[in-house]
């Protein structure tokens, strides 16, 4: 029996039902029953609260430049849910992921009559990632984790090289409500004698990592001591900053990627390539300004009009929030800045409103349809601004909102990814981004 594309894609999401349950157990039962496919790939496993995909893309786009090719598994989609299965940036095309389905559908059922019961929608996209990357003539394959990392179903690989981008307080119901709790579920990643690259501050985020690393012996590098970054300048076209090891100092770079907090992303990719030179892969460090600046990640900090300048960003936690109100700051302090926003309710939102209303000199609040989304108007009464809007359809706020702009003003579109997912589909139909 054959599956067209959107059979596949409904009964992946019909997975829903079968919710988050932690654990291994089914993912090395699919692995196992399809011949061990991740153990075919040479992967790379990203944890973190903030900076997976940035880091993710830097690290791509300068593996690219050496001439590789990458497979690429994040979360969540921007426009289209192929996204998160990629070759070099190209999302898998329906035909295969349909073929997929139907390779692992019968597993699926067959792993219902065991003990362990039916696998996720997370289980089921991660087994069909990895058996559709274990099929192409890959040079690597990076692996973002859905949530956390120790019990995360891409935990199921064994990379050649783990990395920790950074620690904050989200996912709290599920992992934990402390840094140490949630910094000990990422340190889950960690393999036996697997280097690791993290780009943690925090002193107690840093010792849970620090006892992990120790245990599985795995070569621990920590950003500030084994590598540094100096930013040099922020301007329209990006952020200037060089990078430095006990061995190298690089020349500027150059990301388009604004945000100081995209500089360490940056660092940190850079760094991994450092690691797999020494790890005997070909890395020559002359390509890697090409790789830098060529990484562009949608929705983060993401331009898609000039006139008028507007800015789309999925600044869902409050890390995210903190670091694109800084980078406001940095570049358009000079300007009237007026917030579009919407948010799911299991996000602390209150305090997220409270941190983007410090720049904002107008508020705007919107829903969209997602099971979790707030309304408008419950967002709108946890703002404290004086110049707040309410309008439910997001399309036309934005639309009346261009209208009523003026050339230095900016229109920030921010809040849940699924939200701007919606918005910049429309901002694509109107031609190039």
């Amino acid at each position: 029996m054959s599956m067209n594309y959107h059979d596949a894609i409904q009964w992946i999401h019909s997975r829903e039902k079968f919710k988050i349950k932690p654990g291994l157990k089914r993912m090395e039962w699919m692995m196992e029953k399809l011949g061990h496919p991740e153990q075919k790939l040479i992967s790379i496993h990203l944890a973190g609260t903030n900076g997976k995909g940035s880091t993710l893309t830097f690290l791509r786009n300068l593996l690219q430049e050496q001439g590789c090719t990458v497979g690429t598994f994040t979360s969540p989609y921007i426009t289209r849910f192929n996204e998160r299965i990629s070759i070099n940036g190209l999302p898998i095309d329906d035909e295969d992921l349909a073929s997929l389905v139907m390779d692992v559908q019968p597993l699926a059922d067959e792993l219902g009559d065991t003990e362990w019961g039916e696998p996720t929608e997370f289980e089921v996209i991660t087994a069909i990632a990895i058996l559709y990357f274990s099929r192409q003539p890959l040079d690597f394959v990076l692996f973002e984790t859905g949530l956390g990392g120790r019990l995360d179903s891409t935990n199921i690989i064994l990379p050649v090289l783990s990395m920790i981008t950074n620690i904050g307080l989200d996912h709290m119901a599920i992992l934990g409500d402390s840094y140490e709790q949630i910094a000990y579920e990422k340190a889950g990643i960690i393999k036996e004698d697997v280097p690791v690259i993290t780009g943690a501050e925090r002193e107690d985020v840093i010792e849970v990592i620090q006892q992990q690393a120790a245990m599985q012996h795995a070569p621990l590098d920590i950003i500030g001591e084994s590598f540094h970054y100096q930013h040099e300048t922020s301007s329209d076209h990006g952020e200037v900053f060089s990078f430095s090891t006990a061995g190298y100092q690089s020349p500027p770079y150059v990301t388009k990627m604004m945000g100081v907090h995209q500089v360490k992303n940056a660092s940190l990719a850079l760094f991994a390539m450092e690691v797999l030179k020494e790890l005997g892969y070909k890395v020559e460090r002359e390509l890697y300004a090409g790789g830098i600046e060529s990484a562009r990640w949608p929705a983060r900090f993401e331009k898609v009009s000039g006139q008028p300048l507007v800015i789309l960003d999925g600044a869902h936690n409050q890390e995210g929030t903190q670091a694109l109100v800084d980078t406001m700051k940095r570049h358009y302090s000079d300007r009237k800045i007026i917030i579009l926003y919407s948010a799911l309710r299991d996000k602390p939102v209150k305090k997220m409103v409270a941190q983007l209303e410090e720049i904002a000199n107008e508020m705007w609040f919107t829903q969209f349809d997602f099971p979790k989304a707030m309304q408008a108007e419950e967002i709108a009464w946890l703002s404290t601004s004086h110049t707040k809007h309410v309008c439910i359809d997001g399309n036309r706020a934005v639309e009346g909102i261009c209208r009523s702009m003026n050339e230095k003003d900016v229109l920030l579109i921010t809040g849940s990814l699924y939200f701007i997912s919606e918005i910049r589909k429309n901002f694509e139909r109107k031609g190039p981004l």
